[in-house]
């Protein structure tokens, strides 16, 4: 047996690795030449797909809703200015005002209702619409444990919007505080974030 069949061990541990478990940061990828190895580089692709989709998938308005309602919530159906998602991505103002069938079908609504209402919730698909529809039932059904003592309005499912649109909701709705509930720009590290965004006294 030569020295050729038993080489000596020049694996060495790379201290950034311990480190790994903390973040989702890409931290310690390694490299393959000049290159990154091929799992991490076909992860950031995938992450990179991921992102895109989240921004251009559309929000499942019936699914949501029927999801809601069988959570025991009353929901309205609300759509910002911009007509589709071209739009909406291109002109983020129309995203901040309601058309106009949805400012009536609201006010409408106000009208029929018995008093004004201390926090509304808005349920809106933002730029991530996976993140609207994967997280807000459930955290709306543990808020709601937690908000006993308070009227809640119906969830308002929005489509095409931005944050500022809860503000025209909620004062048309009358209620002292709005709660929008949004999925948020995606990242490398997380497609599916949800934003939350409150509002005393909307105008």
């Amino acid at each position: 047996m030569t020295d050729f069949d038993n080489p000596p061990c020049s694996v060495s541990t790379n201290p950034w690795d311990a480190l790994r478990r903390f973040t989702n940061a890409r931290i310690a990828l390694g490299r393959a030449g000049s290159s990154l190895p091929t799992a991490p580089l076909l992860a950031f692709n995938l992450s990179h797909a991921q992102a895109r989709d989240a921004v251009h998938q559309p929000l499942d308005v019936a699914a949501l809703h029927a999801s809601l309602r069988a959570s025991g919530f009353n929901t309205l159906d609300a759509e910002s200015a911009a007509p589709d998602r071209e739009h909406y991505l291109r002109r983020p103002d129309l995203g901040r005002k309601l058309n106009d069938e949805s400012a009536a079908r609201l006010r409408d609504y106000a009208v029929t209702a018995a008093a004004a209402f201390d926090v509304v919730f808005v349920v809106a698909d933002g730029l991530s619409a996976h993140a609207a529809a994967r997280h807000a039932v459930p955290l709306l059904e543990r808020m709601r444990s937690q908000l006993v003592s308070l009227s809640i309005g119906p969830i308002v499912v929005a489509r095409q919007a931005r944050v500022a649109l809860g503000d025209g909701i909620g004062e048309l709705l009358r209620a002292r505080i709005v709660v929008m509930l949004i999925g948020e720009r995606p990242g490398l590290s997380s497609p599916d974030s949800l934003g939350i965004y409150l509002t005393y006294e909307p105008r």
